[in-house]
């Protein structure tokens, strides 16, 4: 799509130095577009990458435009103007409407005239698709699931029956909606399933990345609030809230029943302890774990950054002493009366 840089500066609320006529079709990075694309700088990147690009345009803040000569586009925060401007100009076409011949719709399902359905997918019985709807080859929609309007499923997605998703959510190639939830009894040594008969109800906007799990509930229902954007392999329990615009990196784990609050981050391989209750506004770094609830906002952190091998075994080595120092301390703060 062929786009002025007028028009795109408006639509990200920025505007323009430069030629305000000229013509944009691509989105690149600083080193590899052209003259038909517009790519961003900030003031994370090397001030040469914008002195030697090549680009149409540039979209970036006005106190690094002093002295730059080319067309750009002025903005307050550069990456989220073109996070805009990459959906703008790469918008995707909308799906033919039809059902594939080899797709199977079940008895008493209700699928929207505009809805798209792939080869070999199968929309159970009783369920609800949407207007525009999206649906990739071999996906499975279960019994009595419910998904809204201009919803994108990618190939090989599946929803358990009676689990919902709201409008406009994504789920890419491999994510499961509503598998049955870890949840066993111990019973004189062995295990006793417990029968999960909640569901999972997702809310609008929502993302949810290739290989992702969500467990649906085992009474009430796991839910996931709008705007939550949830990256590839990761794994969301039974019974789980996570707050609207929350947002998880890859290989994040939730174990059941944790309460997450709106507009948290995790960082990849963070993993959250169960029944826990996590506030508005939390962040967790990159492999940190979380074992307890966390009653205030802010950053934090549980893990250690790697270091040359044979510092590591000495500090491992202090670490299996560290018991057997704290009773020799202790036994030292009794003989002076130490409080």
């Amino acid at each position: 799509m062929a786009i002025t840089l007028a028009d795109l500066a408006a639509r990200v609320e920025g505007r323009v130095q430069g030629d305000p006529d000229r013509e944009i079709c691509r989105i690149g990075s600083l080193s590899a577009a052209d003259g038909g694309a517009i790519a961003f700088f900030d003031r994370g990147r090397p001030r040469s990458e914008l002195e030697h690009t090549r680009a149409g345009a540039v979209i970036l803040a006005a106190a690094d435009a002093a002295g730059y000569p080319g067309n750009c586009i002025l903005v307050e925060d550069p990456y989220v103007a073109f996070a805009k401007a990459a959906s703008i100009v790469h918008t995707v076409a909308p799906a033919t409407a039809g059902i594939h011949a080899s797709a199977v719709v079940g008895s008493g399902a209700f699928v929207a005239e505009s809805v798209s359905i792939g080869p070999n997918s199968v929309i159970g019985g009783g369920a609800t698709i949407g207007e525009r709807v999206r649906i990739g080859s071999n996906c499975s929609i279960g019994a009595n699931a419910v998904i809204g309007d201009d919803c994108h499923l990618h190939d090989n997605v599946v929803i358990y029956p009676r689990c919902i998703l709201g409008r406009r959510c994504t789920a890419l190639a491999g994510a499961v909606i509503g598998s049955d939830g870890f949840g066993y009894a111990e019973d004189r040594r062995t295990w006793l399933k417990i029968p999960q008969i909640g569901r999972v109800v997702v809310g609008d906007d929502v993302d949810i990345g290739a290989n992702t799990t969500i467990d649906r509930g085992t009474l009430d229902d796991t839910v996931i609030g709008d705007r939550v954007k949830l990256d590839n392999h990761i794994h969301i329990a039974h019974n789980v809230q996570v707050g609207a615009d929350t947002i998880m990196a890859a290989y994040v784990g939730v174990a059941g029943s944790t309460r997450i609050g709106e507009r948290c981050r995790f960082g990849g391989r963070s993993s959250i302890a169960g029944h826990l209750t996590l506030v508005d506004d939390v962040h967790v770094a990159t492999v940190s774990l979380v074992t307890h609830s966390l009653h205030q906002p802010g950053m934090y952190s549980a893990a250690l950054p790697a270091i040359d091998n044979r510092r590591w075994r000495r500090i491992a080595g202090r670490i299996h002493r560290l018991n057997d120092l704290a009773v020799r301390v202790r036994r030292l703060e009794r003989r002076v009366k130490v409080p």
